[in-house]
């Protein structure tokens, strides 16, 4: 983040503004607003002088020479400085803003680009409701007596969750303000008696790795947990749309973390964690890569809140074969190639030698989850059971991410390809097997090849 959001209280204080024309009565009208004692000096005679006492001064002369004259001028004042245009003069920027009834948004791109932060701007105003204000007034007026009488903080965010969006919010928003006040009343009423509480725990599938592939109850529910606990696999852009106070727990392994010493959660742990916690009234989010129910063990975290007689919901994600063949271009079924698919994890490859023959079949796609470190395994079953060796594959390491890479081949080059893949530092990889993976982006053939 290049730029820190800040809303300073300009109230009364003094803001220079130099420069006429548009763009300098444009932020002398926004300063004013924001209560400031807005003055505008001669850019003829512009001194040090004016800028005495100021909390902050916007530039806008319309030329280069005058305005890296006034900045300079203001920059010996030791005053923060604006400068309509030339971000490389700026001390801080100008984001878009949005100010509904005194909920107030500020969008930026860092100076990059002001027509995106104008679409943003136009997005988020017409996704806000009209009298968001009357929330916020609404919340305000119950602040104190909220942090007076429920001191657990669990409770208390449990409390403004319902407020915000629950029965009083809906008649603020209607208008009905005072109706709202008296909801709310009572609902305080009843947290301020409540003894104990029960939380809930939410399964919750994160999907392949880009934060845009979550479903929207997925983000809703970062942006509402008390505590997060997460797999390993779940990269940090996808935290980063958790709520800034919320407790991020890190529960997870990975492949290689035994033989080089490192600890993990087993999953008794991982299911004792969620109990403790549900029980004593949070909100929490377990959050796991793809799809909590493919390969997840979502099912035994499942098992274990219900024989607890705690509350539990599951809320699906897209799971690694969909987004990862989605990014690379690999239609998992293809009317001329492939008329089945089956999901199998590498690391249940020993052992299950009835299952092969049937998966080796032609017109078949294998999406293999954590099967890099099994390539050779994978290959000398499927060859064992029937598949020819030149049958497409294609090996994907951080599906749908800016790390996204890709190697493709034949399945008789299967354990040569995923050797690249099983570095100390290897993201998590996927491996396609079946004549649709020669459609994989940066395959080097373009046109898909059938195998004779």
């Amino acid at each position: 983040m290049k730029h820190l959001p800040l809303f300073f209280d300009l109230t009364g204080r003094k803001v220079v503004v130099v420069g006429h024309g548009p763009a300098a009565d444009r932020r002398a009208d926004l300063a004013r607003s924001a209560g400031a004692k807005v003055v505008r000096p001669s850019t003829d005679t512009l001194e040090s002088t004016d800028f005495h006492g100021a909390t902050a001064a916007f530039i806008a002369t319309g030329t280069l020479d005058g305005d890296t004259a006034a900045q300079r001028i203001a920059k010996e004042s030791g005053v923060p400085v604006n400068v309509a245009d030339r971000p490389a003069l700026c001390d801080f920027i100008l984001p878009a803003i949005v100010d509904r009834d005194g909920v107030v948004v500020a969008i930026s791109t860092g100076g990059a680009s002001p027509t995106l932060a104008s679409i943003l701007r136009g997005r988020i105003e017409a996704s806000l409701p009209e009298r968001i204000g009357a929330l916020a007034r609404l919340a305000k007026t119950f602040r104190a007596q909220a942090n007076a009488l429920i001191a657990d903080p669990v409770r208390r965010r449990g409390f403004w969750r319902r407020l915000i969006d629950g029965p009083a919010a809906r008649l603020a928003l209607a208008g009905d303000e005072a109706g709202a006040r008296r909801v709310a009343l009572g609902e305080l009423d009843t947290v301020r008696r409540q003894v104990s509480s029960v939380g809930i725990a939410h399964i919750v599938g994160a999907g392949p790795g880009d934060p845009d592939l979550l479903t929207l109850r997925a983000a809703q529910l970062l942006q509402e947990a008390d505590a997060i606990l997460h797999d390993e696999l779940v990269p940090p852009a996808i935290l980063g749309r958790a709520r800034r106070d919320a407790e991020l727990v890190a529960v997870g392994k990975r492949a290689g973390w035994k033989e080089r010493g490192q600890a993990g959660w087993p999953q008794a742990d991982i299911d004792a964690e969620l109990v403790r916690r549900v029980r004593a009234g949070q909100l929490v989010v377990r959050l796991k890569a793809g799809d909590p129910f493919i390969f997840g063990r979502g099912g035994e975290e499942v098992d274990a809140l219900r024989a607890a007689g705690l509350p539990v919901t599951i809320v699906p994600g897209i799971t690694a074969a969909l987004g990862v063949a989605a990014s690379v271009g690999i239609p998992l079924t293809h009317r001329r190639f492939a008329s089945a698919v089956t999901f199998v994890t590498g690391h249940g490859a020993d052992g299950r030698e009835a299952a092969w023959p049937g998966l080796a079949a032609q017109g078949h796609t294998l999406a293999i989850y954590m099967g890099a470190t099994e390539a050779a395994s994978v290959r000398d079953r499927l060859l064992d059971a029937g598949s020819h060796p030149n049958t497409p594959v294609a090996i994907v390491e951080n599906g749908t991410r800016p790390d996204e890479r890709v190697s493709a081949g034949r399945l008789s080059d299967l354990a040569r390809l995923a050797a690249t893949h099983t570095r100390g530092d290897a993201g998590p990889s996927l491996i396609i097997v079946g004549e649709v993976a020669a459609y994989a982006v940066d395959a080097g053939r373009p046109q898909l090849a059938e195998v004779s």
